[in-house]
């Protein structure tokens, strides 16, 4: 069976001390979330472990990504995350520090 995609949403999430590109993750993938509902699923009758939720992050330093800990923070669906070069590393040299920037793409498919 192929699965469309239906919806595709995009966030955006920082670490502003610290960077924690997981948690930058976190916060961008909950800013996907904030701009999407998914009414559709109820509507039609969908079962919610059925939607495919494929995550995209990216970050300048995709192998500190905790992938488990993104995939957590989705509540619905078979939840595959894969960190990629990206986002926005912008340093604090006074602090000796850096903001991490990370983007995060929401693909959802359904099986037809």
């Amino acid at each position: 069976m192929a699965a469309r995609r239906v919806i595709l949403e995009l966030g955006a999430g920082n670490d502003l001390h610290g960077g924690d590109y997981t948690k930058a993750a976190i916060r961008a993938v909950e800013d996907a979330l904030h701009h999407s509902s998914l009414t559709f699923v109820r509507t039609l009758g969908i079962d919610r472990d059925a939607l495919l939720v494929e995550v995209t992050i990216g970050v300048q330093r995709p192998e500190q990504v905790d992938v488990a800990r993104v995939a957590a923070a989705l509540p619905v669906g078979r939840v595959t995350v894969r960190a990629v070069k990206g986002g926005l590393d912008v340093p604090d040299d006074g602090a000796g520090d850096f903001a991490a920037i990370a983007s995060a793409a929401i693909a959802v498919r359904i099986e037809r």
